[in-house]
C-alpha cells in the first residue's frame, strides 16, 4: 500500500487550463473518486497520475518520492480503462500474464500471480478463453485482474463501469471493492455517476472547472454539502431561492424569493446574503392532512422508478418541490396536498458557489 501525494498540480493544453493548481492526499488502502462532470479535469488527474501525461507544474509523490517526471513503465501502477483493451489474440490466461511478462517475470511465477489474480475475480475457470468469448462485465474482471497482478502500488481506474449495462455495473462495482479492500491497494476512480462514487469510495473528490470543490466521506457529502453544485451532483434536490434573514447557532431563518414564504434551515450563512435552501426529496413529508408549518401544494407528476416514486408538487409558497413518496401511500396527479420537512433537513448553501 501506498500514500499518494498531489501537490499543486496543473495541466494545461494551449490556453485551455484543465486542471487548475490542485492539492488532494490519497492515504495507503483508500478508494478516492473523482467524481464531477465532463471537462472536470478528473481524468486529466488520473492521467498525469499514471504518467501518461505531464503536468504543467506541480509535483506528484508516492510515499514521499517524486515520480511527477517518471514514465508510466517505472511507476508499477494499475490501470483499468473503460473499453477494457484487452489483447483480442491472447488468452484471458495470457492477457493477465502480460504485464508480469514485460517485466520479466520467470514463467512459472507469473503462471502461479496470473491464476490467483483470476480465481480473485473469479475468472480462473475462464483462464484458457478469448476475449471476444467473454461477456461485458466478464472481460471487465479480466481488466481487473490484469491490473492488480503486477501488485501495483497505485490502482487507477477510468470509468471501468461505463461500458457495462445497469445490472452488470452494480454487480461490478460491489466486486471490485471487496477485491481492493482485500488487497489494500491504493485506488483512485474517476466516474460521473453519484451513485457509482457513493457506493464504492472511502472518500469523494467533487471537480468542477479544474478544481476542487469540496471533498469527504460520501455521507459527509450528500447529508452536508457546502455548495449547491454539490448538492444538486450528488443526488437529487429542490434549490430554493432565499434570503437570509437571521443567522445563529447554525440556524438560519430565511425568506423564499419568490413568494417571501418564511422558514427555518440548517447553516451558518450570514445575515442579509442571497443564498439557496437544499431540499432532499426523502425530506420532504407528503399528507392530504395539513399539520402544524406544512404548506399547499397540488401532486402535478408521479414519477416511478422501481424501489421509489419521487413526486413533483407545486406549491405556492416554495415553489416546485421534489418529493418521496412514502412506503403504502399513493399520491393521484393532480391531487391536493400538504408538504413538510424538519428545519435540520434543509440546509442553507452559499448561492455564489453553486
Amino acid at each position: 500500500m501506498s500514500t499518494l501525494e498531489i501537490e499543486n498540480l496543473r495541466i494545461a493544453y494551449g490556453n485551455y487550463v484543465a486542471v487548475n493548481g490542485i492539492d488532494l492526499t490519497i492515504k495507503h488502502g483508500e478508494l478516492v473518486s473523482l467524481l464531477g462532470p465532463s471537462g472536470s479535469g478528473k481524468t486529466s488527474v488520473l492521467r498525469a497520475v499514471g504518467g501518461y501525461l505531464t503536468p504543467s507544474s506541480g509535483a506528484i509523490k508516492v510515499d514521499g518520492r517524486d515520480i511527477t517526471r517518471d514514465p508510466p513503465q517505472v511507476r508499477d501502477m494499475g490501470m483499468v480503462f473503460q473499453n477494457f483493451l484487452l489483447f483480442p489474440h491472447m488468452s484471458v490466461q495470457d492477457n493477465v500474464e502480460f504485464g508480469l511478462r514485460m517485466r520479466q517475470v520467470p514463467k512459472t511465477e507469473r503462471r502461479q500471480r496470473a491464476m490467483n489474480a483470476l480465481d480473485m475475480v473469479q475468472m480462473a475457470p475462464y483462464a484458457a478463453r478469448l476475449p471476444y468469448q467473454l461477456s461485458g462485465g466478464q472481460q471487465q474482471r479480466v481488466a481487473l485482474a490484469r491490473a492488480l497482478v503486477i501488485r501495483p502500488t497505485i490502482l487507477l481506474m477510468d470509468e471501468p463501469m461505463g461500458a457495462l449495462d445497469a445490472k452488470l455495473r452494480a454487480e461490478a462495482q460491489e466486486e471490485i471493492r471487496t477485491v481492493q479492500r482485500e488487497v489494500g491497494v491504493t485506488t483512485i476512480l474517476v466516474t460521473h455517476d453519484q451513485q457509482e462514487a457513493m457506493a464504492m469510495s472511502d472518500r469523494i473528490v467533487v471537480m468542477r472547472e479544474g478544481a476542487i470543490l469540496e471533498e469527504g466521506e460520501p455521507h459527509q457529502l450528500y447529508r452536508e454539502p457546502r455548495t449547491a453544485f454539490t448538492a444538486e451532483f450528488l443526488g437529487t434536490t429542490t434549490l430554493l431561492p432565499v434570503d437570509v434573514l437571521e443567522s445563529e447557532g447554525g440556524r438560519c431563518r430565511v425568506r423564499h424569493a419568490p413568494s417571501g414564504h418564511e422558514f427555518l434551515a440548517a447553516g451558518a450563512i450570514v445575515a442579509g446574503q442571497a443564498a439557496n435552501v437544499s431540499l432532499r426529496p426523502e425530506h420532504v413529508a407528503v399528507s392530504p392532512q395539513p399539520s402544524a408549518g406544512s404548506i399547499a401544494g397540488r401532486v402535478v407528476q408521479r414519477m416511478f422508478y422501481g424501489v421509489n416514486t419521487f413526486l413533483r408538487v407545486d406549491t405556492t409558497e416554495a415553489g416546485s418541490l421534489l418529493a418521496l413518496e412514502a412506503p403504502g401511500t399513493a399520491m393521484d396527479e393532480g391531487a391536493g396536498v400538504y408538504v413538510s420537512w424538519r428545519p435540520e433537513d434543509a440546509r442553507v448553501l452559499p448561492r455564489d458557489a453553486s
